[in-house]
């Protein structure tokens, strides 16, 4: 029998050199506002439904180590071409296009060189 679980995300923490334009960047990305009182050492966007995932949360980090980022975020989309040009329009910067026989994917950098990736379904 297994153990019941109640745990969930309760927000997505990035650490950055300027948390306020990251966050602006994020919430541009989202369609979410950047919660009230940003400042230079932190930042953050709440969901802004259940279904719109979890909080972000930026913190300034002096000591930013330069490795590639260790958790990736996935955007799912029906509109590919559409929000990949919204992206790039917004700051993000296009590292590569990637298909399996049902799924497209580009991977992005965010403005501070995170990974992510914006994924869609293909026909089979």
């Amino acid at each position: 029998m297994s153990t019941p679980v109640h745990l969930s995300i309760a927000a997505l923490s990035i650490n950055c050199a300027d948390p306020v334009a990251l966050a602006d960047f994020w919430a541009r990305v989202l369609g979410r506002p950047v919660n009230p009182g940003a400042t230079p050492a932190y930042a953050a966007i709440d969901a802004t439904d259940p279904a719109g995932g979890p909080k972000i949360t930026l913190h300034h980090d002096p000591e930013l180590k330069p490795v590639r980022n260790r958790l990736r975020l996935a955007l799912r989309t029906d509109r590919f071409e559409t929000e990949s040009l919204r992206l790039i329009g917004l700051g993000a910067e296009s590292l590569g296009d990637f298909e399996k026989p049902s799924l497209r994917w580009t991977t992005f950098a965010d403005p501070e060189g995170n990974e992510f990736d914006l994924v869609t379904s293909q026909p089979a």
